[in-house]
């Protein structure tokens, strides 16, 4: 006897990033959980999800079986965008279970579910919050029908009225031995962690029956438009083109010499670290890199992390930012991880069809992160470049290291391994005058120079000078201010 085999549909979420996470939507005639302590964020999961699939076709009835009244609750949940009031009492139907639930009687709060379900044919259930039934349940005396077979009663009638349904409760650790979990066809658990100023919320799909969901902590954000999930593992979905193979195009950089330097400019869908102490000029270098784009019709995106980062770049970054060619992340937010960044950059850069992607510094990157998303700091990152280099796209980094004068580090937290190339900055002292160089420390697949190259900064950007081997000459033994070509000031400090 062959069977054939079932198809499951599945349906969209309405929730930016959970379908992704949940394997391709949720099983449509599931049974789920949404489970995690006060605050986490469950209510407005579920509010969200059922007015993003409630329909004529599929409408949704909402059990609250707390003390009080859905408007108290409704009250609140106006409050984000995807709230829809032309769909309450007619797709969505709330209905107050407190009567029943004071009695403590399992079977009439099944029986009432019993009832509405099969005068109104919903299409989709809630019941919110289950854990105050499950209380009920266990108290002493008070249940004509066991926990578990409520449960296993509830969820069989759901699967045989073809309705998708969502038990939430708060619950505080994942170990709890409920009969819910075991019965549930999918699991879905909110975190949260206050640290320091900033909430840090997290969820998991501990569980979905018949497809592979997103293993591991996926961080979220609930804003006006409801929740956003933040998915590291859509960074690695796609992978980069190899770097090792022959480079076709190059990009200049905007320093003409500095690209001579790189064997002709940084080879386009390259990643780019310039490294180098405060004030050596990775802003103006990444400004400049920003300016040659969009001179060649490109438009490019950035993430500055330093304190008035998009308002120093100066009046053409501004203008350019103004006009739309130049698109801007947010990094204002409280408690960020790499991967809430990497999702705003990426749909930004498919908003705009990018062609440039600058990140400064990763220094003030690292710093904005709440403290429990610095320990996996250089693995988000790998994630990040990952999912950006997937897209094509050209990024320049800038990292700050400090200069002790008497060593050359080339980048910081052994980030090197991130990039295709290299670029660091450092100061000199000579004859009680700091002076700065630059060199090109790899490109990979690329021959490039291998000069320690004299540079200084004026009204017009970084200008490339002379070797350093010849810095004796030039001066001809001694500083002066009438040599062309020559540093005579630090110029403006990009901080």
């Amino acid at each position: 006897m062959t069977i054939a085999k079932a198809t499951i549909n599945r349906l969209s979420t309405g929730v930016p990033g959970l379908d992704e996470v949940l394997g391709g939507g949720l099983p449509e005639f599931s049974f789920n959980v949404i489970a995690g302590p006060p605050g986490s964020g469950k209510t407005t999961l579920a509010h969200q999800m059922m007015f993003a699939l409630a329909t004529p076709a599929r409408p949704a009835l909402y059990f609250t079986v707390l003390g009080e009244p859905p408007l108290k609750m409704l009250r609140y949940q106006q409050q984000f965008d995807f709230f829809d009031s032309e769909k309450v009492n007619h797709t969505i139907h709330f209905i107050n279970l407190a009567e029943e639930m004071a009695t403590g009687d399992l079977t009439r709060v099944l029986a009432r579910i019993v009832a509405e379900v099969e005068a109104r044919g919903p299409g989709l259930v809630f019941v919110d919050s289950f854990r105050s039934v499950i209380l009920a349940g266990l108290a002493e005396g008070s249940q004509f029908i066991s926990l578990q077979q409520f449960v296993q009663q509830l969820g069989m009638l759901m699967t045989s009225w073809q309705a998708t349904t969502f038990l939430i409760g708060e619950y505080f650790s994942d170990t709890d031995p409920s009969p819910v979990f075991t019965v549930a066809d999918g699991l879905i658990w909110l975190r949260q962690d206050m640290q320091r100023d900033s909430m840090v919320r997290k969820l998991n799909i501990d569980k979905m029956r018949g497809q592979a969901t997103m293993p591991g902590l996926h961080t979220f954000r609930i804003g006006t438009a409801g929740l956003r999930v933040f998915a590291p593992s859509l960074a690695m979905s796609v992978s980069a083109p190899p770097t090792d193979s022959p480079i076709k195009e190059r990009m200049s950089i905007g320093v003409a010499a500095l690209d001579a330097m790189m064997g002709g400019g940084l080879p386009r869908g390259y990643s780019l670290l310039v490294a180098g102490p405060s004030g050596s000029g990775k802003s103006i270098l990444a400004a400049a890199f920003l300016i040659e784009g969009a001179s060649r019709g490109e438009t490019s995106v950035i993430a500055a992390f330093e304190q008035r980062a998009t308002q120093s770049r100066g009046k053409q970054i501004a203008e350019l930012i103004e006009s739309g060619q130049i698109g801007v992340v947010d990094t204002r937010e409280p408690g960020l991880s790499v991967d809430e960044v990497s999702v705003l950059l990426m749909a930004e850069v498919d908003r705009l069809k990018a062609s440039r992607v600058v990140i400064d510094s990763l220094s003030g990157f690292e710093l904005s992160l709440a403290p429990s998303f610095r320990a996996d700091f250089r693995e988000a990152m790998a994630r990040m470049v990952s999912a950006l280099g997937s897209t094509g796209v050209s990024v320049l980094m800038t990292s700050e290291l400090e200069d002790r004068y008497t060593e050359l580090r080339f980048s910081p937290y052994g980030t090197a391994f991130l990039t295709d190339a290299i670029i660091v900055q450092r100061y000199i002292e000579v004859k009680s005058r700091l002076l700065r160089v630059m060199a090109v420390l790899k490109i990979r697949a690329s021959v490039h120079s291998s000069e320690l190259r004299l540079f200084h900064i004026d009204d017009n950007g970084i200008q490339i000078d002379g070797m350093l081997s010849n810095y004796e000459g030039l001066l001809g033994g001694r500083p002066t201010r009438s040599q062309p070509g020559l540093p005579q000031r630090l110029g403006p400090d990009d901080g």
